[in-house]
């Protein structure tokens, strides 16, 4: 079956989507949620919203898919039996090594991998499915071919509309470093909303450089069908109400086959609800011309008419009737210029206020649509109950319906005065008590002159109705009873010599123990300084990895004799067991508790991993085994951009190695572009500062040199923060202090 998913910031929300016709909708829970702005539910709130879904045949996931520290992991495990036994019917993690914890001590609980665990080629699958998962959320930058590979071996999620992350899903640390709000978290403030500037001609005037418009894949929803998608995911716990029932209108129009006129009538009401920059397909189809929205942010509406300068009035003519509360937003040459306000109609036009100047021509785009929003959130849904009522005189009355039969305490006795009614008996069952149920009676026996209390007659409706909840939220689902997962002791990293892994592209002034070779272009053979070198010899796995770069890293591999793979990608486990080689878990692995790096080390292929770079040395301490690395002096890449931020414009890029991105403030943000095995750019953002980090005895170390030109003073530097800090221009010591919330 195919399945709308919608967003349920909280009960409004959820109620939207379920009136509107979503197959399911997913939500947040409390503090372990990746949206902590969002209102979320708490356990009576969700209780109540299982129970309305189920009646109404809508199923409930809940997203639980932040990363969790050592201190949080008993909060953790309680929440999740206690989201399980409300009745939910999946839950979504982020942590593919805490799910498989929890499938292996709870094998009746449904688990989703959260888009957030960057699953976009068949090594995450694979590992997903091996783990226990039951569907994979993909990452929103998968191409439809690499889609289709995956849907055979794992069910698959799909984003199709809403907003669009910048960064590779779960690779972001922007806000974390920016201000030590983590995304992986739940607490991105969203820097990429802001205004840069580039140091490339045509791009040096300020913009939203980094900002997205939202995704509507619309009408090629068929394409993710054919290619086995199954489920179609609206994004949005953070939008309104009339947001989530227009979104989800819209998308049950194209799956039901409605025709085009109402289909467009849907996508129209959609835009007046949210909307930034007039839609993208997305990275699955490939990167298109409204992929970036770099003039406008936020809410771009649906343009009904333009501005006519009429003896100092502001006019529109337009078809369009408005009504009072109606806003506006006007824009000029693409460019937003203000906002407005309807006042009143004037014949075939109408009059906005705006405090800002209007000119004629000005484009006049529908924000907020009163009519709209009253009409897709009055639709009400309601689940159907047919019942089956035998009152006979010297037996149990028999309710049934819904699966579920109950029968009365006492037998039925004779009645001395007024006998029971088939009337009274439909006036009592037809009352709910407040269910989203509608009932109908498919027979009504009464054999014989009935007596029975309406006292007596209540409490078996209300005995009924309770049995009938338990039957549809439950089904014959058992409630779980919380098991101790006892932690791992802590470690302490004792090594006879504290290791150095560096990550290069050229090692030619660089003495290691460890070389990771990260190639500025994947279709040519790795630097001779990285096959001279004496040291293990690991090839960069990259969060975003292609078909194609798994195919050229594995001739790498075969060819050259290397050591192993350090990926950025759960699914670096899959491949380097594939190609018979080790593992070096990077930094995108986001490791944050024991347990989750405990259930790592169980896969023999791993000979190194690096804690989270978000982690205090307190937090990170406890983590530290002989196979542990930390990351330490030089650059911190803080995302990954599968895409081009140029807008593709290949005919005049000076197809620089690094760019600098410049906020208000003027800090400048290494921007580093390298080219794929597809032949395509990707692009990764570093942190303004450089790490420093000081000597920590018997601990391992991991540098970064991407964007550092002189890499032989970091080598040297790499254990003094003084010397440090003398190297660097701006440097910071990044989360080793303070770490995240």
């Amino acid at each position: 079956m195919l399945e709308i998913l919608a967003p349920a910031g909280n009960t409004e929300c959820a109620n939207a989507a379920i009136n509107n016709g979503a197959n399911a909708i997913y939500l947040g829970f409390s503090l372990f949620s990746a949206r902590q702005a969002a209102d979320n539910f708490n356990l009576e709130a969700l209780q109540t919203t299982v129970r309305n879904a189920h009646f109404c045949d809508t199923k409930v996931y809940v997203a639980m898919n932040t990363l969790i520290k050592d201190e949080e992991l008993s909060s953790f495990l309680e929440s999740v039996i206690a989201v399980w036994n409300a009745g939910v019917d999946a839950i979504i993690l982020q942590d593919i090594f805490f799910g498989k914890i929890i499938k292996n001590t709870y094998p009746d609980i449904v688990l989703h991998l959260s888009t957030q665990a960057g699953v976009c080629n068949t090594d995450g699958a694979l590992l997903a499915k091996e783990y226990g998962f039951s569907r994979v959320i993909l990452a929103r930058e998968t191409p439809l071919k690499e889609i289709e590979n995956i849907a055979k071996i794992i069910e698959t999620e799909a984003f199709v509309q809403g907003a669009l992350c910048t960064a590779f899903s779960g690779q972001c640390y922007f806000s974390s470093f920016a201000g030590g709000n983590s995304g992986n978290r739940g607490r991105c403030k969203q820097p990429c909303r802001k205004q840069y500037t580039y140091n490339r001609n045509g791009f040096e005037g300020k913009a939203y450089a980094l900002s997205l418009s939202d995704l509507c894949v619309g009408e090629d929803i068929q394409k993710y069908i054919e290619a086995g998608v199954t489920s179609f995911k609206i994004e949005g716990r953070m939008r309104r109400a009339e947001y989530v029932a227009a979104a989800v209108r819209y998308y049950r129009s194209l799956l039901d086959g409605q025709a085009q006129q109402q289909i467009d009538a849907a996508l129209s009401d959609l835009k007046r609800t949210y909307n930034r920059g007039n839609y993208t397909k997305g990275l699955a189809f490939g990167q298109d011309k409204r992929f970036l929205s770099t003039a406008i942010q936020g809410h771009i509406g649906e343009k009904i008419g333009v501005i006519k300068v009429v003896n100092g009035k502001y006019l529109v003519e337009s078809s369009f009737a408005p009504s009072q509360g109606d806003a506006f937003k006007i824009l000029r040459g693409g460019q937003e210029v203000g906002g407005a306000t309807f006042e009143r109609q004037i014949g075939k036009s109408f009059s906005v206020f705006s405090k800002t100047r209007l000119k004629n021509g000005d484009g006049v785009f529908i924000t907020t649509d009163n009519a709209v929003s009253k009409r897709v959130l009055s639709k009400q849904k309601t689940g159907e109950v047919a019942l089956r009522l035998r009152f006979a005189e010297n037996q149990f009355a028999v309710i049934e319906g819904g699966g579920v039969q109950i029968l009365s305490e006492e037998k039925m006795q004779p009645s001395l005065s007024r006998p029971l009614t088939e009337e009274e008996l439909r006036s009592c069952f037809s009352k709910t008590d407040g269910l989203p149920v509608r009932v109908c009676f498919e027979s009504i026996e009464i054999d014989g002159n009935i007596f029975i209390p309406k006292s007596k007659l209540n409490a078996l409706r209300r005995t009924f109705f309770e049995e009938l909840v338990r039957k549809v939220v439950y089904g014959d689902r058992k409630p779980l009873k919380p098991r101790d997962i006892a932690l791992p002791d802590n470690h302490t990293a004792q090594t006879v010599k504290a290791r150095i892994a560096v990550i290069s592209n050229d090692f030619s002034d660089i003495e290691a123990d460890i070389a990771v070779y990260k190639a500025e272009d994947y279709s040519l053979p790795p630097n001779s300084s990285f096959l001279a070198g004496n040291f293990e010899k690991y090839v960069y796995y990259p969060a975003f990895a292609t078909q194609a770069d798994r195919e050229q890293m594995q001739k790498w591999i075969a060819t050259y004799h290397l050591d192993g793979v350090y990926a950025e990608n759960y699914g670096g486990i899959t491949f380097a067991k594939q190609c018979g080689v080790k593992l070096f878990a990077g930094t995108g692995f986001n490791l944050f508790n024991r347990l989750s790096v405990n259930e790592l080390l169980k896969e023999t292929c791993v000979a190194y991993y690096a804690v989270s770079k978000e982690l205090n040395v307190t937090e990170a301490t406890p983590l530290l085994t002989e196979k542990a690395f930390v990351l330490g002096a030089g650059d911190i890449k803080l995302m990954d951009l599968c895409y081009c931020p140029f807008g593709k414009t290949c005919g005049n890029c000076d197809k620089r190695r690094v760019y600098l991105l410049k906020d208000e403030n003027n800090r400048a943000f290494p921007v580093h572009r390298y080219v794929n095995a597809d032949g395509n750019c990707r692009f990764e953002v570093y942190n303004c500062a450089k790490q420093i980090s000081e000597n920590r005895n018997g601990v391992s170390v991991l540098l970064d040199t991407t964007t550092i030109e002189e890499k032989s003073a970091i080598m040297q530097a790499k254990s003094d923060a003084e010397s440090q800090k003398k190297l660097f221009e701006n440097y910071t010591s990044g989360h080793q202090r303070r770490g995240v919330l």
